[in-house]
């Protein structure tokens, strides 16, 4: 082949490449506006369907609710890439939401396997902070006999210590609340705040600890600093109205905080709208 055809076939190739990386780009702007529809349509028109598009088109099935679509897309993603810890901590995820809305004969099956890919996205990237903390949470919650376990549990909060100190003492809390240690949770959410004072995330999370044991004026003063930092604050609106109907008070103001939260600005990380509509409809009572 001669030199001149191998230089334009080399600039068609990075032509389709650059090509491509808009649309990606843009559906992945898509993605993180929670506009998981539009994001699929791009994504679907993309002619070079590699690991990295077929992840964030499991993504988005996943944002949609529809989790069977995302798992047989992640699955595709992982046949191309094995190796990838975030293609197996999102399939860990898929499959784990599989497993809460099946059926009885078929959740454990589905449990098993979040299980795996949780396990499989630590090994491959120890320093996977999401897939640490997600394995946490499998075996902090999950029965004995699908692989759960407090001392499980206990060694992954170990190692998100090492990661980030606040999220570690997140996970200590999150155990010491299981085992009915209160006093406990609460000393390890006031480390994670003063080692991450600035993150409202914790500032919630005991806000939600104080309310299950009925400590409402202690909810509320943790809610009150939280909006100090970050007043509007999508997750923080989504928080303060959940634990208002959660103890059956200030339903007027839980169903005008819904409101403003479903017209915020929301991302993938925050709760989902259909989450906050159906708040919405016990605050009003329905």
């Amino acid at each position: 082949m001669g030199r001149v055809k191998r230089f334009f076939l080399v600039l068609t190739a990075s032509a389709i490449v650059w090509a491509g990386a808009p649309g990606l780009d843009e559906a992945r702007k898509l993605y993180h506006l929670t506009q998981f529809e539009r994001s699929l349509q791009l994504l679907k028109e993309l002619p070079n369907k590699d690991a990295d598009v077929l992840l964030l088109m499991g993504q988005d099935y996943y944002g949609a609710a529809d989790f069977k679509k995302a798992t047989e897309t992640l699955e595709r993603a992982l046949a191309q890439d094995p190796s990838n810890s975030n293609i197996n901590l999102w399939l860990g995820r898929a499959y784990g939401r599989r497993a809460e809305t099946s059926s009885m004969l078929t959740a454990p099956g589905y449990a098993g396997k979040a299980r795996t890919y949780f396990e499989k996205a630590v090994q491959l990237n120890p320093s996977n902070l999401e897939a640490q903390s997600d394995l946490f949470e499998y075996y902090l919650e999950a029965p004995g006999f699908l692989g759960g376990g407090f001392d499980k549990a206990a060694n992954v909060a170990e190692q998100m210590s090492k990661l980030d100190r606040s999220e570690g003492e997140w996970a200590q809390a999150k155990l010491a609340e299981k085992r009915k240690e209160f006093n406990s949770a609460e000393a390890h959410l006031r480390q994670a705040i003063a080692v991450a004072p600035h993150q409202i995330g914790r500032l919630i999370d005991l806000a939600k600890l104080f309310a299950k044991q009925g400590k409402i004026q202690e909810a509320d003063q943790s809610i009150a600093k939280a909006e100090k930092i970050a007043p509007n604050n999508p997750r923080l609106l989504y928080a303060k109205a959940e634990i208002y109907v959660k103890t059956k008070r200030n339903l007027d103001v839980a169903r005008e905080l819904l409101k403003k939260y479903l017209t915020s600005t929301l991302t993938p990380d925050d709760p989902s709208r259909a989450d906050a509509e159906k708040l919405l409809k016990q605050a009003q009572g329905s």
